[in-house]
């Protein structure tokens, strides 16, 4: 079975306040957007499981990557016989655009969907949010507004406005979420973010933060300065996605390549249309 795991960009995130378990609670509102992994799921032609990854280098054994954790969390749910993996990475890791936990979430749906195992999405959530916080997620795979440590979803009424464009730059750089967190301080936000996102696209700027920006900004001010030159190249609005370092830009029409050329090839890896 063949399927095309999304990834995702964060449209604001704000770190309320530390847990006394040492997470955090937080809100941001998380919408899919056209970059696709590949995923094919068969039955394997011996007794054993493998994984084959192709397309951007997955630097993990079988045994710590996600799709494979998740084959582990249903097989303790039902019984799945070997299967074998084929994987092919596009969305690049370490990008807060939830490439990996995306994989994750797809291989659930897939072998629900190949087993005829008839889980209902809740329960393949609840099986995600064993693997990661953005896991959830990629099961409903719509705008949902993200609350407690970000496995907490509700479905969320966003009206984008017809004919937008996203640019994604990746810069070379990537950023753990434990270094993201490192030097931020948990805070209420200013403007209440379901009332930003309420507002033309015009005025989010500004209004509509990322709370990792401050922190990641400083130990990597090429990413600030990414954003910042996505804006001069005439986004209607830019922010970092999640906890980076990806940084994306919204704009009414295609961007002109010559505003984006500076931000350099090896870096803008997708140019779509969004809506």
């Amino acid at each position: 079975m063949l399927t095309f795991p999304n990834a995702k960009i964060n449209l604001g995130l704000n770190v309320l306040s530390r847990r006394p378990d040492g997470y955090h609670n937080l809100e941001t509102v998380m919408i899919p957007i056209p970059s696709y992994d590949i995923l094919e799921v068969v039955e394997a032609s011996d007794d054993t499981d493998s994984l084959h990854s192709s397309g951007r280098p997955v630097d993990c054994p079988m045994e710590k990557n996600l799709v494979y954790k998740a084959l582990c969390r249903v097989r303790k749910r039902y019984d799945i016989p070997p299967v074998t993996i084929y994987l092919d990475k596009q969305t690049p890791d370490g990008a807060g655009l939830g490439g990996g936990s995306a994989d994750a979430a797809f291989m659930i749906k897939t072998l629900n969907d190949l087993y005829r195992l008839g889980m209902a999405d809740g329960e393949m959530a609840a099986i995600a949010a064993e693997i990661g916080a953005d896991c959830p997620f990629f099961i409903y795979n719509r705008p949902m507004m993200c609350t407690g440590t970000g496995t907490d979803l509700s479905p969320f009424p966003l009206d984008l406005p017809r004919g937008l464009w996203i640019v994604i730059v990746k810069p070379a750089v990537s950023v753990s979420t434990r270094e993201a967190y490192a030097g931020l301080t948990p805070k209420q936000p200013v403007d209440p973010l379901a009332r930003v996102l309420s507002l033309p696209i015009e005025q989010w700027q500004g209004r509509l933060v990322n709370d990792f920006e401050e922190s990641v900004f400083v130990r990597y001010p090429e990413i600030g300065r990414i954003k910042q030159q996505l804006i001069e190249g005439g986004a209607v609005y830019a922010s970092m996605s999640g906890s980076g370092s990806a940084v994306f830009g919204l704009f009414r029409e295609i961007p002109d390549a010559d505003a984006i050329k500076p931000l350099g090839a090896e870096n803008c890896y997708l140019i779509k249309e969004l809506t």
